[in-house]
């Protein structure tokens, strides 16, 4: 007799969160390992996997894609040794045959196309490298179960792009283009072509479980709670970049990458000393303010949305434990890894939109139930007047604009500006 075990969601992943499923990564019959991806389930903030505790073969799926999954949820079955799906041996009857399921397909032995039937079921991590290098995955190949490329798969082509081998299709005979067909007909850039209006199309494109949380936080944030007000100061960047210059290979070396943003958590900490109402949380009868810099970094994921992980404890931490605690999380977040835990106890954020080019953004809504956010725009050299030897001087300084939107309930414009003022300093100071 198998012994078939639950697929289940274990308690404690979800946080509070509600889920949806997202795409079954297997089908009936297919074999697995324990540790092995079979289900991807979607949050208000992120898309997680659902692996198998257990070797086996998967023997029945119970939830649908769409339905709601709620902790210790069964979502499928998996058969310890198979047993409960292998079919007998075929009766050389026509009926009997005809009856044989999908389930008895997957059993038998691997046919030439196998190798190809997971090739369509890819994580998020993957399809978000696809994405962002403008590639599909036809030409890579995967090492996964059953030809699944995974995103190692991914990293190892960009390296060393080579096509994947396929079964080799019929020769197509091309033909030298005649004259004729080589000849194009052209036309002046000062004419105009007659164009009559035409219906409007459109392709309807279904919001994602995170898009619609979006949606539905940045609305209720910006109209329903939040008065938002936003100020805006210019920082020189001059003496992080020349720390960051020598410093950078030191860490390195030591497997962490020194980010900008890493010197911004730094400072922000630093001002929440001199300003903590900015590390607040409001009620309609008093200020929470807390004694820990929990940092919400946000972090876009293309056209997936934005994820918010939190570093904790940041006042407790140097440049290189932030560092290293910064660039964990950013990876987790960029492979689709992240959890609900990881993204909660957040008590101020911070949203590096420079990074993508803009120079400034107002308001950055605030990530509730926090009272202010942090933007830092795109670094560029520009010319300002110093006093040079008691001459105005035009000279070339790296700057950038930085503001902070906050909630006005909790917050007036002398805190606000207060906070930018010692966050600029230290900035500015850096090393001083």
């Amino acid at each position: 007799m198998s012994e078939v075990i639950d697929i289940i969601l274990p308690e404690g992943q979800l946080e509070g969160t509600s889920a949806t499923l997202a795409t079954w990564l297997v089908k009936v019959g297919d074999s697995v390992k324990a540790g092995d991806p079979v289900a991807e389930l979607e949050t208000d903030k992120v898309v997680m996997e659902v692996c198998a505790t257990d070797t086996g073969v998967i023997s029945e799926l119970i939830s649908n894609v769409g339905d709601d999954v709620a902790p210790e949820q069964v979502l499928g079955k998996l058969s310890l040794n198979g047993a409960a799906i292998q079919t007998d041996t075929v009766q050389t009857e026509a009926p009997v045959e005809a009856e044989v399921t999908e389930a008895a397909e997957s059993s038998v032995s691997v046919s030439v196309n196998e190798d190809e039937s997971a090739r369509e079921f890819i994580s998020p991590a993957v399809r978000r490298l696809l994405r962002e290098n403008d590639l599909t995955i036809d030409p890579i190949p995967g090492s996964g179960k059953r030809g699944r490329v995974t995103r190692d798969d991914v990293i190892k082509y960009l390296k060393d792009p080579k096509p994947r081998a396929v079964v080799p299709a019929a020769v197509e005979t091309k033909t030298a283009p005649t004259a004729s067909a080589t000849t194009t007909t052209s036309s002046s850039p000062y004419q105009a072509a007659e164009r009559q209006s035409r219906e409007l199309k459109g392709e309807m494109v279904p919001h994602s479980q995170m898009r619609k949380s979006i949606a539905s936080h940045m609305v209720e944030s910006l109209l329903e709670k939040s008065p938002h007000v936003t100020s805006v100061f210019e920082m020189d960047m001059t003496n992080i970049m020349e720390h960051r210059k020598w410093h950078k290979k030191e860490f390195e070396e030591l497997g962490v990458k020194l980010t900008f943003t890493s010197y911004f958590l730094a400072a922000m900490a630093k001002a929440v000393k001199e300003v903590p109402q900015t590390n607040a949380r409001f009620h309609d009868d008093a200020l929470e303010i807390f004694s820990d810099v929990n940092i919400g970094v946000g972090t876009a994921l293309g056209d997936a949305g934005l994820v918010v992980p939190v570093i904790e404890q940041v006042q407790e931490m140097n440049l290189f434990e932030i560092s290293k605690r910064l660039g964990d999380m950013t990876v987790k977040a960029r492979d689709g890894k992240l959890t609900p835990s990881d993204m909660k106890n957040g008590t101020i954020t911070i949203s590096n939109h420079g990074v993508s080019g803009s120079l400034f953004a107002t308001p950055i809504i605030i990530n509730q139930p926090q009272v202010a956010i942090l933007g830092v725009g795109k670094l560029e050299k520009r010319v300002v007047v110093e006093e040079v030897n008691g001459v105005d001087t035009m000279v070339i300084r790296p700057k950038c604009y930085v503001s902070l939107s906050i909630d006005h309930r909790a917050l007036d414009a002398h805190q606000t500006n207060l906070f930018l003022s010692h966050f600029v300093n230290v900035i500015e100071n850096w090393g001083q």
